[in-house]
């Protein structure tokens, strides 16, 4: 009955009925998202899709973010989703890491631009955004971490299931042609974990986007599919992973809210280095700068969370995407700059010979006592002074949330090298109005 649970009540679902912090916690995530995209719109990976793409392109209904270019819809989603996750700097449900928007308003935001689609509002489009985030974290939730822990990359997997309920939200699909778009999308299982740190990851929650949204429209003009396709034997739970609790998560929907528990990452990387991150940053802005040099420091020592090194133990980073998935580098440029953006983890940067020589003399030990968000940071000088932190919460978690006014700076800092100064400022306050606008294609164009 999973995939019918999920079907009736993304059906039901209406936004008088949903608290205000979910509302709210949803335009968040939407801002996030909108800023991620847009920054990530000028990375390699994502001008090398959009010019493979243009040889296949239909008619241009969508938005490419950050690009004066529109395209169809399928298209714009996967790239959105590309340059939406490019940077690593996008949202992440803790319980799960999934990186939920980025599959989601993708897919949702190239709908809403569809020709044969009337005005979409703030408020429908928030309604559907819930609903698809929900449907991807509570199933996330019902096989993690087993079905991580094989290789899955969990954002392209759940993401796409994710994505066509939203959609299929948004098209105000009925039960059966909702179960139909939940088993297109489950049948197109996406993303492998061995491609962290290449440009393919970010394609993970491209294709998962253009996954769901051709799922709710094969189903809106009668595509059928397994109406069991989540829980059968055979479905996909049993297949993606070892165990699950498809049923009993799926009863938390409505009571529990997976939207409230979605983070956004002050750092451009994976987020099990924030921790690290935080604690050098610290060290950093309490030490006298002469100190700070890679020639001073004798070592570096982390303990972290076991998944820091399965997750980010790259040792030797050579690109600007390998290193954000080095706890070694992260915590290398928070000591020696006192910021880890987007410069930090350039390309450049990860063969710095300044940024090797101290990455060197970083070591990282897993401790299983450790939360994921909590790390010890040492720092040995060669004067013989040691300077230490203990990271309880890392900026960014649940117990640190960022402040809208930082999410502003973030999204600021990634869309006005695109957008320029004042079109990044009016390009921030048209997101933070998502809830009031009579139609999110202004909003869209204010990202184009």
């Amino acid at each position: 009955m999973a995939t019918k649970t999920l079907a009736v009540w993304a059906i039901n679902l209406d936004f008088d009925t949903l608290p205000a912090s979910v509302v709210e916690a949803a335009a968040r995530s939407f801002h996030n998202w909108a800023g991620c995209a847009v920054g990530g719109s000028a990375h390699p990976a994502t001008a090398i899709a959009r010019k493979t793409l243009a040889t296949f392109a239909g008619a241009p209904t969508s938005s490419m973010l950050g690009s004066p270019d529109k395209t169809d819809a399928q298209t714009a989603a996967l790239v959105n989703g590309i340059s939406s996750h490019v940077y690593d700097y996008d949202d992440t449900h803790l319980a799960t890491v999934i990186h939920p928007a980025g599959p989601v308003a993708s897919a949702l935001l190239a709908a809403a631009q569809m020709q044969n689609l009337a005005p979409v509002s703030g408020k429908d489009f928030i309604v559907a955004l819930v609903a698809g985030i929900e449907a991807a974290c509570k199933l996330g939730l019902a096989v993690y971490p087993d079905h991580y822990d094989v290789g899955w990359h969990i954002t392209g997997t759940a993401g796409s299931i994710g994505a066509a309920v939203a959609v299929a939200k948004l098209l105000k699909l009925d039960v059966r042609p909702m179960q139909w778009a939940i088993g297109i999308a489950a049948t197109q299982v996406t993303g492998l974990r061995e491609q962290f740190g290449s440009m393919t990851k970010s394609f993970h929650p491209g294709r998962a986007a253009q996954n769901g949204l051709l799922a709710a429209m094969l189903a809106t003009n009668g595509y059928d599919s397994s109406l069991a396709s989540l829980e059968a034997k055979r479905g996909w739970a049993s297949v993606v992973s070892a165990s699950h609790k498809l049923e009993t998560v799926l009863q938390g929907l409505g009571h529990t809210w997976e939207t409230e528990q979605n983070t956004f990452k002050p750092f451009p990387c994976g987020i099990v280095i924030h921790p690290a991150i935080d604690g050098a940053i610290q060290i950093h802005n309490e030490t006298k700068h002469q100190d700070l040099d890679a020639v001073n420091i004798h070592s570096v020592q982390l303990s972290v969370h076991p998944l820091v090194l399965e997750l980010t133990g790259k040792r030797n980073p050579r690109t600007g995407l390998e290193a954000k998935f080095s706890v070694y580098h992260g915590a290398a440029v928070g000591l020696l700059f006192g910021r880890a953006g987007l410069a930090q983890f350039a390309d450049d940067v990860a063969t710095h010979p300044t940024v090797v020589h101290l990455r060197d003399k970083v070591s990282a030990t897993p401790d299983a006592s450790l939360r994921p968000d909590e790390a010890r940071v040492r720092v040995d000088f060669g004067s013989g002074a040691v300077s230490e932190k203990h990271v309880r919460h890392a900026v960014g978690s649940l117990e640190v949330p960022m402040t809208n006014e930082q999410l502003d700076a973030k999204f600021l800092e990634q869309c006005a090298p695109v957008l320029g100064d004042e079109g990044a400022r009016n390009a921030s306050r048209v997101c933070w109005g998502l809830k009031d606008a009579k139609n999110v294609g202004v909003i869209a164009e204010a990202l184009h």
